[in-house]
């Protein structure tokens, strides 16, 4: 493959991998939020959890709340594993653009 080709190719991965990112980062700030939401809560009132396209009374908050902080690791994992990859794929982009240049 052309070098010129393998560039362009690596420019849209980082894009690809910069757009992750920013949807990492929104549902990140999504169930911050939501988490937020249900420990501000009282207890007397109910807490619903979309399930497909309904909503379901939630019984166990405490497992709720496991589960919104599981999800929430989760995604902030995959934005260290996407960034890391950017990263990575800068530095290749870095490369070939020598390459091209020298």
């Amino acid at each position: 493959m052309e070098s010129t080709q393998q560039l362009q190719m690596v420019v849209a991965e980082v894009q690809n991998a910069r757009q992750q990112v920013a949807a990492l980062n929104a549902q990140i700030r999504e169930i911050e939020g939501t988490i937020e939401a249900v420990k501000s809560q009282p207890n007397d009132l109910a807490l619903h959890r979309q399930m497909g396209t309904i909503l379901v009374e939630v019984d166990d908050r405490k497992q709720l709340l496991e589960d919104l902080e599981s999800t929430l690791e989760q995604m902030k994992i995959a934005v260290t594993s996407v960034t890391e990859k950017e990263k990575e794929l800068i530095s290749t982009y870095e490369q070939l653009k020598q390459s091209l240049e020298g």
